[in-house]
């Protein structure tokens, strides 16, 4: 059996901004806790958590890292997240496997862009909150500042469970509100009577009855008042700041005592909801942590790893997995065998056993495994929701440096994919490119190294083309005469077609047979000929009569349309939104073949479409905008330069301002960039395709400039 029970876990995910230094304090808790025999140090390399060659590179994290410690017959499991906002994805999954964030707060810097989005993301969903003010040991260090800006943006709930002395360069320690509350202490500039009262109305407010008693009374003992703290701290009345200093060891002690005091256990937590199938439906069911109900964890981190192989990280939220026991993935509903269950630390691991509902364990060697997958131990389990991530939109495309890496490229990808839910690999159907996608150009710098260090793969990176789309205007006609004769059979083929502009929100043949080509229109129309292709919106239309092209030659023309419908008219882009007429064609008894159909096709259908004003489409991204209110001007003044068109502004808390609105995908593929210059790193923003519009004359000609397309051989 497990040596610890599910009441005695506590998880945390340690967030909060880079630079604000998470590293640091996990590896003091770990040090301070005895988890470890030396203290680790990020500038040395020596950390327990940031044991990636990216991050001791980069001296900062890029993935999250599992740690573990126990303290007061606590089994505490810690999350260290990355801060910075390029590898959000990770903080974002480490989110789904606690019950508590304890969100990190640099003294020098203050409250910065991922500290309020992993706050709110945190409230979203239902986490208890504790914050820690960290580097109050340094030269620049404002704590007043930094309290008065973390209430004013968070809230009034966030209250000081301890006060620093002299913080600066001489901080020396920390104060108890809860007990020193009624007296003076050197080096302390805290009103810690007020800090007292504050500290007691958060912590009543979660009990009817200590209020209550509080209010008649005007005081309740220091027993009651701590028994409460964690129902305070889970129901959100409480939100505890506490202070620190990782590098000196200053408050780790006082912070380790109330994150194994304090946080909320996984009993305490709501259960998560997970959906079953039974004989009328899908039904929800509460998943509540006993380690005595059915097997239910989920995968929040994927790693592959060279020595041990797949290394899947899973929250069990109930019942007790066995070592020797299948794993069963509820997606493909397959057992498999692991090979064993694993308790990290960092980048080390000790085989375990068993695990209790609650608990947070790697389980090795179990392939297909991927982030947001619930597991169980037998068949047709309960699933749980599967993640979100924000969609990432800064791409590159890649190319082998060495001849013949295409495939090894493709996998090996692949597998680091199966790390990030914010780093894509596709390949484009329309420009046949291998692009990388992911939250910025350092996210996929760093990709792009992890690459080369694991599999020994260099890539080459340019711009991805934006994938514009090419349409008609109006209707135009269009022929071609296909003739050929070197010897022997030759080949002959003469097609005309019709080219119409055709609704975009036709969606099924149906529609189109009903709403376009239909006998009013079309008065010759061979229905059982006509098909339409819903992933273009495009409809061909069969009217031939009389023979003029025999029906064996009318796939031939079809093929060939279908062909250009790929390869574009103008710049080398899709064809979309548009319907073609075969109304008369020519054939040679001998000399015909389908092949001859589809080349004079393909060809009579470009010069229709030529003939039909064509124009270009660009993909449209709605996007939002978030940053502090004195940026505003300089934004929408940027913003107006890219053709983008402003819906919406709106205040938000911590004076911050909203801006929403419509813009090109590509003038905004590289915003992050200009946003950072304007808002110096404090600004954030989301981009989500939105639909097609047509590109203004001036930018067509400069991009069908730019496009060079090869002439057609067969023309």
């Amino acid at each position: 059996m497990s040596k610890y029970r599910t009441e005695d876990i506590r998880n945390l995910a340690l967030v909060g901004h880079r630079a604000s230094g998470k590293t640091s304090l996990a590896d003091a808790l770990l040090y301070q806790a005895h988890a470890v025999d030396r203290p680790g140090n990020v500038d040395e390399g020596s950390s327990v958590a940031d044991y990636d060659d990216e991050a001791r590179s980069h001296h900062f994290s890029v993935d999250t890292a599992l740690v573990h410690l126990d303290h007061h017959n606590h089994h505490v499991n810690l999350l260290v997240t990355p801060g910075a906002p390029d590898f959000v994805g990770n903080a974002l999954s480490a989110l789904c496997a606690v019950e508590t964030v304890l969100l990190a707060v640099s003294a020098v810097h203050g409250v910065e862009v991922n500290t309020r989005r992993m706050f709110n993301e945190a409230a979203r969903r239902g986490l208890a909150r504790m914050i820690v003010i960290n580097k109050l040991d340094c030269e620049n260090a404002d704590f007043a500042a930094t309290l008065e800006s973390i209430r004013e943006t968070f809230g009034k709930n966030c209250v000081l469970f301890n006060a620093p002395i002299n913080p600066g360069p001489g901080f020396s320690g920390v104060v108890c509100v809860l007990t020193h509350g009624t007296g003076k202490v050197p080096g302390c500039s805290v009103d810690l009577r007020a800090a007292r009262t504050q500290l007691i109305d958060a912590i009543v407010e979660c009990d009817d009855a200590l209020m209550e008693r509080y209010l008649e009374q005007g005081d309740v003992t220091t027993q009651e008042l701590m028994a409460a703290i964690p129902r305070a701290i889970q129901a959100g009345t409480l939100i505890p700041i506490f202070c620190a200093s990782a590098k000196k060891n200053i408050g780790i002690n006082e912070l380790l005592e109330a994150v194994a005091d304090f946080a909320p256990d996984p009993t305490q937590a709501p259960p998560r909801i997970a959906h079953a199938q039974n004989g009328s439906g899908e039904v929800d069911i509460p998943v509540k942590a006993d380690p005595n109900g059915e097997v239910i964890g989920q995968v929040f981190k994927a790693v592959s790893d060279k020595f041990v192989g797949n290394l899947s990280f899973v929250r069990l939220f109930s019942g007790t997995i066995k070592q020797d026991q299948p794993i069963v993935n509820a997606r493909t509903d397959k057992p498999a065998r692991s090979g064993g269950l694993m308790m990290m630390q960092g980048a080390k691991h000790v085989a375990i056993h068993d695990a209790v509902a609650g608990d947070i364990i790697a389980i090795s060697k179990v392939d297909d495994l991927h982030i947001g997958d619930t597991i169980s131990n037998h068949a047709h389990p309960p699933r749980l929701d599967e993640p979100q991530f924000p969609q990432p939109l800064f791409g590159l495309a890649v190319e082998p440096k060495a001849r013949g890496d295409e495939q090894k490229i493709s996998g090996s990808l692949a597998k680091i994919a199966n790390e990030d839910p914010t780093f894509k690999v596709t390949r484009d159907p329309q420009t046949h490119e291998m692009v990388i996608t992911g939250m910025s150009q350092l996210h996929l710098e760093v990709m792009r190294e992890r690459l080369k260090r694991r599999y020994g793969l260099d890539v080459n990176v340019h711009e991805p083309k934006v994938p514009y789309r090419e349409t008609v205007t109006a209707a135009g006609e269009g022929m071609h005469k296909h003739k050929k004769q070197s010897g022997g059979r030759g080949q002959f083929a003469e097609v005309h077609l019709r080219v119409y502009p055709l609704d975009r929100d036709i969606h099924t043949r149906d529609e189109f047979l009903e709403r376009f080509a239909n006998k009013s229109r079309f008065e010759k129309i061979r229905e059982d000929h006509c098909t339409y292709d819903v992933e273009h919106n495009f409809g061909f239309i069969d009217t031939i009569v009389g023979g003029s092209i025999p029906p064996q030659y009318i796939p031939g023309v079809q093929k060939g349309c279908r062909e250009l419908l790929e390869r574009g008219a103008l710049a080398g882009y899709r064809l979309q939104d548009l319907a073609v007429e075969v109304h008369f064609g020519k054939y040679h008894d001998v000399d015909s073949s389908e092949a001859a159909f589809k080349i004079a096709a393909r060809i009579a259908f470009k010069n229709a479409v030529l003939a039909s004003r064509p124009v270009l489409l660009e993909p449209i991204v709605h996007f939002e905008v978030t940053a502090p209110t004195r940026y505003t001007g300089a934004i929408l003044g940027d913003l107006n330069t890219k053709r983008a068109r402003i819906e919406n502004q709106d205040s938000l808390p911590g004076d911050m301002a909203l801006i929403v609105g419509m813009a090109p995908l590509g003038v905004m593929t590289r915003y992050k960039a200009t946003l950072d210059s304007i808002t110096a790193g404090t600004g954030s923003y989301s981009l989500e395709f939105s639909h097609y519009d047509p590109v203004p004359g001036d930018v067509q000609q400069q991009i069908i400039k730019n496009a060079k397309m090869v002439a057609d051989e067969d023309e």
